[in-house]
């Protein structure tokens, strides 16, 4: 895709490598305002180390990241606050904080930013639950929730800073096909509701078909395409196709075939 003025997020050369381990390589990447742009790609390939990079919990090796038009490479921890405020991060692991109260979870970000009174905690408490329907469970401690419902408390604490951007890792892992449609309707109408711009890191297809503007395929560190959801059908690059329809390699098959790994496969690395 062409390259616009004044994206949100810039990533410019990004290098990183873990163990000279290259995990991306000479990144390149714009993320655009108000749109919600879905990354896929194989485990390892560097989607959850592309987030980590964006709110500055990662620092490249070399290149350069941009959050409006701010160069936060270099910035102290207490310089990226207000950056970090900007930005909403939904946990692969939902990441609540199993001695908190789902309303203690939410109000953490809020208390640790120093904002809003003890009425105001509760009135934005309330908003962002009902934002995912579960205005009620303020009192509920995270062991009480399902899975489903932990994944939407995490989303609600997410939002809870109303933040211009947010980044979704992986958000319907380990959810049943209901519950994983119904955060993929939520990740929609917060776009609708709250104008915000998504960034959202998903092995599930199906999901990224729905949810996306665009899609963009890592694959070693680089980006091998990007495209639209209908676009990404028209598609020919065999490791894509393969990807996008689910299939193995025929040298994986090999690995299960005859007992060994096959000398540069690496799809089965962890993810990073």
């Amino acid at each position: 895709m062409t390259e616009q003025a004044n994206p949100i997020i810039r990533l410019k050369g990004v290098r990183k490598t873990f163990n000279r381990h290259v995990v991306l390589e000479d990144l390149d990447l714009d993320i655009q305002r108000g749109e919600t742009t879905v990354v896929i790609g194989p485990s390892g390939c560097g989607k959850t180390v592309l987030l980590k990079h964006i709110v500055a919990l990662l620092r490249p090796d070399k290149g350069k990241v941009f959050f409006d038009g701010v160069d936060i490479t270099h910035l102290s921890e207490r310089q990226l606050v207000p950056i970090r405020s900007r930005i909403g991060f939904l946990f692969q692991s939902n990441a609540l904080f199993d001695s908190m109260t789902v309303a203690e979870n939410i109000h953490f970000p809020l208390i640790e930013h120093k904002i809003l009174s003890k009425q105001e905690l509760q009135h934005r408490c309330s908003r962002v639950l009902r934002l995912v329907g579960l205005d009620g469970l303020q009192e509920r401690m995270p062991e009480e929730l399902s899975g489903g419902q932990k994944k939407r408390v995490a989303l609600a604490r997410a939002v809870a800073l109303n933040p211009e951007v947010i980044l979704y890792d992986e958000p319907t892992t380990g959810l049943d096909p209901i519950r994983a449609d119904l955060i993929n309707e939520l990740i929609l109408k917060l776009q609708t509701e709250l104008r915000t711009t998504a960034l959202v890191v998903t092995h599930d297809m199906d999901s990224a078909r729905k949810v996306a503007d665009r899609i963009v395929m890592l694959y070693n560190g680089r980006i091998l395409a990007d495209t639209t959801p209908d676009g990404l059908r028209e598609i020919t690059n065999d490791v894509v196709v393969r990807f996008v329809d689910g299939q193995a390699t025929p040298e994986e098959l090999n690995e299960l075939r005859y007992g060994h790994t096959v000398e540069g496969n690496d799809h089965d690395r962890k993810e990073t």
